[in-house]
Order: C-alpha cells, then sequence, then structure tokens
C-alpha cells in the first residue's frame, strides 16, 4: 500500500497543512484505518478506495465527516480531475498547473448567541453561529485573530470542541484560525472544510463571490475562495514531502 506525505494549501514544503495519503485496492476496516491515522500522527490522514473512488478522512483520534487539505493531498497525488464517493456526498477535484479546486458544499453559520467568553476570555466578541460540525466566531481584527489564546480545555468540552475564529484581513479579504481539541487537534494549521463556513459568511458581508482567505497559524497557509450558490470552490497549491509503503 502506498502512501504519501503532502503539505497542503502551500507552494513550500514544511508549511501548510500536513496531511497523510493512503492509497488502497480495497476497502478497509475502520479500526485499521484509525490505527493507521493514529501513527501517522497528522491532523488528517485521507485513504482513497482506487476500485470505488471512495474516500475518508481520519484524525489520530476519529474519523471526520469532510476534509479540505486531506482532500487537496489526495488529488495532488492522484492528478487530473477526481470525483469522490464520500460521507459527505460526491466531491469533486481537479489538479492542474500547480493547484487543485475542490468544489466543497457550503456550510452558512446560522447565528446562535452562544456564549464563547470563557473560551476567548477578554476578546470583544461581534458575532457568534454555527455550521454543521463547528462553532464560529467574528471578533474585530486580524491583530486579535493572530493572538488568540483560546482556553482548549474549556473548548473541548463544548458540543463537538471546534472553534473557527475570523476577522477582517490585513493582507487578505479575511483571517482565521482553528482549534480543534474536541477530535485531538489543538489547532489546526490550515483547515479546507473550515473555508466552507468562512466563504459564504465573507462573501455575503464583503459583497462578491472570489475571495483569499489566510490562515494565520505557525505554519500557515493561503485558501483561494469562490462563492457558487450552495457550493464553496476551494483552491490551493501543495507538495508532497515523502513516499513509501505501508508493510502492516
Amino acid at each position: 500500500m502506498r502512501f504519501f506525505i503532502v503539505d497542503a494549501f502551500t507552494d513550500r514544503a514544511f508549511a501548510g497543512n500536513s496531511a497523510g495519503v493512503v492509497l488502497l485496492d480495497e476497502p478497509a476496516d475502520e479500526t485499521w484505518m484509525q490505527a493507521v491515522a493514529a501513527e501517522m500522527k497528522h491532523a488528517e490522514t485521507a485513504f482513497f478506495v482506487r476500485k470505488t473512488k471512495s474516500l475518508r478522512w481520519f484524525t489520530p483520534a476519529v474519523e471526520v465527516a469532510l476534509c479540505g487539505h486531506a482532500t487537496l493531498a489526495v488529488t495532488h497525488v492522484l492528478g487530473g480531475a477526481q470525483t469522490y464517493a464520500t460521507k459527505s456526498g460526491e466531491l469533486r477535484a481537479h489538479a492542474e498547473n500547480g493547484w487543485v479546486e475542490m468544489d466543497f458544499p457550503a456550510d452558512p453559520p446560522q447565528p446562535t448567541g452562544d456564549d464563547l467568553s470563557g473560551i476567548l476570555p477578554g476578546v470583544e466578541i461581534e458575532y457568534t453561529g454555527r455550521g454543521v460540525e463547528n462553532l464560529f466566531a467574528v471578533v474585530k481584527d486580524a491583530e486579535t485573530v493572530r493572538t488568540l489564546e483560546p482556553d482548549l480545555g474549556k473548548l473541548k468540552h463544548t458540543w463537538t470542541g471546534r472553534l473557527l475564529v475570523t476577522a477582517p484581513g490585513d493582507k487578505t479579504d479575511y483571517v482565521s484560525r482553528f482549534f480543534a481539541p474536541g477530535v485531538g487537534i489543538d489547532e489546526d494549521p490550515v483547515t479546507g472544510s473550515a473555508h466552507c463556513i468562512l466563504s459564504p459568511y465573507w462573501s455575503a458581508r464583503l459583497g462578491k463571490t472570489d475571495l483569499i482567505g489566510e490562515q494565520a497559524s505557525e505554519r500557515g497557509g493561503i485558501v483561494r475562495t469562490r462563492q457558487d450558490g450552495d457550493r464553496v470552490h476551494l483552491a490551493g497549491q501543495a507538495i508532497t514531502v515523502l513516499s513509501g509503503e505501508l508493510h502492516v
């Protein structure tokens, strides 16, 4: 079984978000896939079955329903146009000229008024909402996002334990960070699926469909988004840093 380590949403190695990619000829047992993901220790490991075109994603702790950066990584490895069968429905992606564009379902946040003051102490929060799986908060500026120090212990025990924080950008249209201790990831470097929330929110707020977002983690990354009705087209670059074979 071939495996790859790919840095996604970046044009240089050791930046962006690193993902494991495992190519399978036949479907594999869930317990085995979870064990491989735990061994890989990346935020996500993607398992692609050639025969069925199915794609699944696992963190070191749990399976998730949708992952952008690992889908980008798989498409970067496979090349060309791909259609995946996933738990989030049919997903399409296309690799061309060093870029991968993915067609994902939009996840516009619904306002909730959640009290996040304990998770983001001392931070002025302008808006709170929820996507399908994530808490969502808007703060006043990019510097606030960059300097956030959330209480991850409190976040871990709220709903799904995942929080996306965003603000108007200082170098791009918007800036964000994503914290997910509820699924074993204190902070995700660059999160494709989070932009399914960010794109409809910022497209509506800024009045334009084509945006550039910066995820301001330590590794950091850039995601281009294009809002198209109830779909979001995400685009990014990727670099393969390692490949080999699994022997178990």
